[in-house]
C-alpha cells in the first residue's frame, strides 16, 4: 500500500484577509493512502493548528501506518485529510447542486462592479442565482449596508446569505439587522463571537441565523427558533464522524445543513462536494472559493499532477491487510 506526503503552493487572484491575516497564497498538504487523497489545509486566522503542525502529525500519522499501526491525527486538518483518504464513498450519489456564489471585497468596489456582472449574466441567458453569500463585519457598516441594499434592489429574487464571521459585538450586529431588507435575507451566520451574544442578536432583530464558527470550536449551542441551519466546514471540524454528528442532529432539529468549504484546493473542494451530495444532496453547497485560487492540482478530469506539488514523504506499507 504506497503512502504520500505532499505540500502545495496556490496562488490567489488577489489577496485575502483572514481573521486579520493577509495571504497571497493558499497553501496545503495533500495525502494520498494506497491511491485515494485527501486535502490537509489549516485556515489562517481560524485554524488553532499551523502548517507545520500539520505536516509533522501527518509525517507521524504516516510513519503509523507504515509500520502497520493505526493512525489517529489529533488537529482536525489532519483528521479530515486522512479520513477522506481512508473513507468509503458511497458508489453512487445524487447530482452535485452548483454551489452559491461567494462575494467578498470592499463594498464600493463590488457596487461598481456590480451592475457590469449582471449584464453578463443576462447576456449569457442564465438567470439569477437562487442564493448569494456575502461576507460582512468588515468594513464601514454603512458601505455595507449600501452593498446589502443595491444587491436587494438589482437581485430581488434571490436571497441573501450574510456571513459575519463573528466580527460584531452585540450592539453592533443589533443595528446591523435592524436596518436589513429581512424578507430577502436568508440567515446571518455568526455575527458575534459567542453563541449567548448571537441569539441575543437574533431574538432583538428577529433574523433568521446559521451557525459556523460555534460549531468548528465544539462550543456548547442548543437549538432555537430562530437557528436556521448548520454550516460544516469539515476542514476545520476534523473527522468525519463528528461532522455526521453534526448533519445527524441538524436532522433530529430540522435545521438545514449547508457544507462549506475553506479555501481548499481544487481537489479538497471536489472532496467537500462529494460530503454534500452524502450529507446534504438538497441544499446547495458553499464551495465557491475555488473562483480565488489561480492554479489547480488536479486535471480537470480530477487526476492529481503530482510535477506541481512537493513530495514530503514517500513509503509502502507491508501490512495492507490491518488497514483493510
Amino acid at each position: 500500500m504506497p503512502l504520500a506526503l505532499y505540500r502545495y503552493a496556490l496562488p490567489l487572484r488577489q489577496p485575502l484577509l483572514f481573521n486579520g491575516q493577509r495571504i497571497t497564497q493558499r497553501e496545503g498538504l495533500l495525502v494520498s493512502i494506497n491511491g485515494q487523497w485527501g486535502d490537509i489545509a489549516p485556515l489562517p486566522g481560524f485554524s488553532a493548528e499551523t502548517l507545520t503542525d500539520a505536516e509533522t502529525e501527518s509525517r507521524a500519522c504516516l510513519t503509523a501506518l507504515k509500520r502497520g499501526e493505526e493512525a489517529v491525527p489529533t488537529l482536525p486538518s489532519v483528521q479530515f485529510g486522512f479520513d477522506c483518504a481512508q473513507h468509503v464513498w458511497p458508489p453512487h450519489c445524487s447530482a452535485a447542486l452548483a454551489p452559491y456564489p461567494l462575494l467578498q471585497g470592499e463594498p464600493v468596489s463590488l457596487i461598481a462592479m456590480l451592475d457590469s456582472a449582471l449584464d453578463n449574466i443576462r447576456k449569457g441567458g442564465q438567470p439569477p442565482p437562487s442564493r448569494l453569500k456575502l461576507k460582512v463585519a468588515r468594513y464601514a457598516m454603512s458601505d455595507e449596508l449600501a452593498l446589502v441594499a443595491r444587491l436587494s434592489e438589482k437581485l430581488p429574487a434571490t436571497q441573501l446569505i450574510l456571513d459575519a464571521n463573528g466580527g460584531w459585538t452585540r450592539e453592533e450586529a443589533t443595528r446591523f439587522c435592524r436596518q436589513l431588507p429581512r424578507e430577502q435575507i436568508d440567515y446571518l451566520e455568526e455575527p458575534c463571537s459567542t453563541f449567548a451574544d448571537t441569539i441575543a442578536v437574533a431574538d432583538a432583530a428577529g433574523v433568521k441565523i446559521a451557525l459556523d464558527e460555534t460549531l468548528s470550536r465544539n462550543a456548547p449551542w442548543y437549538s432555537h427558533p430562530h437557528i436556521a441551519a448548520l454550516v460544516i466546514k469539515p476542514t476545520l471540524i476534523g473527522a468525519l464522524s463528528a461532522c455526521e454528528a453534526l448533519v445527524q442532529r441538524a436532522r433530529a432539529d430540522n435545521l438545514r445543513v449547508v457544507i462549506s468549504s475553506s479555501f481548499e484546493s481544487d481537489l479538497g473542494l471536489g472532496l467537500l462536494a462529494r460530503l454534500a451530495r452524502q450529507w446534504a444532496p438538497t441544499e446547495p453547497p458553499g464551495l465557491d472559493t475555488g473562483n480565488w485560487l489561480a492554479e489547480r492540482v488536479t486535471t480537470t478530469a480530477g487526476d492529481v499532477v503530482v510535477g506541481r506539488l512537493t513530495c514530503l514523504y514517500q513509503a509502502t506499507c507491508l501490512y495492507q491487510d490491518m488497514q483493510e
